[in-house]
């Protein structure tokens, strides 16, 4: 997996991008201003960059160029904005970017262009391009590299069971109805997203299909509910 730099002074596009890209496996760092992300890059070296053009004290556009006239220029860098222009994408992208996003960034859009410029990275040959805007609400779903869950660990916290055809009944088991609604759906909810995740190997673009929920809010649901990603990468880690 990849090192990767996201710099953006909004603290809600941090820490999404971070959290989708770190369930990717890649490693994540974080940067909100043009001096954070300049440290970043002597730092850690990022094989990629996620670069956002409004800043308040260095507008991503002067970065990148800072970085081109110095030779440090030697990593895939994608451009981000909810406001610029077509002119303006074009202009990275002859200074160096490697492609743009426009927000409000989908799944589709953002994973499709970090593995286009990871692939150039690795010696892919991938030209630089800009990547189409459109309009919010036309989102897609790309495949994502999940660790896999197994259905015994997400129901039963590690205990063998049979066969995961006897998990109705002992699910059911699991809920107390003497408790207010709120309480009892948050549970159902918890342990049937859990369920879906096992059944669905722990790909987040097939749970997403299987429930109905776009990407970026069944990430958000999952983590108002508790739901425990990791668990599954370090499962899949042990039995490595």
């Amino acid at each position: 997996m990849a090192n990767i730099l996201v710099v953006d002074d909004e603290l809600g596009i941090r820490d999404l991008l971070s959290e989708i890209l770190n369930d990717e496996g890649h490693t994540v760092e974080l940067a909100e201003n043009a001096a954070q992300a300049r440290a970043a890059r002597q730092r850690m070296r990022p094989d990629l960059v996620l670069l956002d053009i409004w800043m308040p004290d260095t507008d991503g556009v002067t970065l990148l160029k800072e970085w081109s006239t110095t030779g440090l220029l030697s990593m895939p860098v994608i451009m981000m904005s909810g406001h610029a222009t077509i002119e303006t994408a074009v202009e990275a992208t002859k200074i160096g970017a490697h492609s743009f996003l426009e927000k409000p960034i989908t799944m589709q859009k953002l994973l499709k262009a970090v593995e286009a410029g990871l692939a150039r990275n690795g010696g892919g040959g991938t030209t630089a391009a800009v990547v189409p805007m459109r309009k919010p609400g036309m989102a897609g779903v790309m495949p994502m590299q999940v660790q896999e869950l197994t259905v015994e660990a997400a129901m039963t916290g590690g205990q063998t069971i049979p066969a995961a055809v006897e998990m109705g009944p002992q699910a059911r088991q699991l809920f107390e109805l003497d408790k207010p609604l709120r309480d009892a759906r948050d549970e159902f909810e918890k342990c049937y997203f859990e369920f879906h995740l096992a059944k669905e190997g722990g790909s987040m673009t097939r749970v997403a299909e299987k429930t109905g929920l776009e990407r970026t809010h069944l990430y958000r649901k999952l983590k108002q509910l508790g739901v425990d990603l990791s668990r599954g990468k370090r499962n899949s880690s042990s039995a490595a």
